[in-house]
């Protein structure tokens, strides 16, 4: 852990690389320190994951926002961080302004061209159950 799974409408795969969302979020979170300017996360557990939603139903029917000025076709973007408990509340607030800012950073120009949602969660435990298996954690320690 961390893991910051994106669900998008699949409207935007054509808008916008979402490998490239994935790498400057996970840039952004192996950059971020905390209080004390030790990482926040660890390298070896950072996992950014992206994923179109199948099926999809955003704002309204089209109707509404159409005679309100919107053009019917509106896309969703929602980014949840999952971390593991021990972090202070302002090391979890400024990772989420850095990931927020990260991912507007991202979707700059589609703002301009469409309508667009875009939502950060971030959650912590307490877990019920918290199983784990990696042999990447050893790749990034140094020695």
């Amino acid at each position: 852990m961390p893991h910051l799974v994106i669900l998008y409408t699949p409207n935007l795969e054509a808008q916008t690389n979402m490998t490239a969302l994935c790498r400057a979020l996970a840039d952004t979170m192996l950059a971020l320190k905390d209080e004390s300017e030790k990482p926040v996360f660890p390298t070896g557990g950072v996992r950014v994951l992206a994923y179109p939603a199948a099926h999809f139903a955003v704002a309204d029917d089209g109707t509404a926002g159409k005679a309100a000025g919107g053009d019917g076709d509106y896309a969703f973007v929602y980014l949840n961080l999952r971390m593991a408990r021990g972090r202070s509340a302002a090391t979890q607030q400024s990772a989420g302004e850095a990931l927020i800012a990260s991912a507007r950073s991202h979707f700059a120009a589609l703002f301009e061209k469409r309508h667009l949602g875009l939502t950060l969660q971030i959650d912590e435990g307490p877990e019920v159950f918290d199983a784990r298996q990696s042999n990447l954690h050893p790749i990034f320690q140094k020695g």
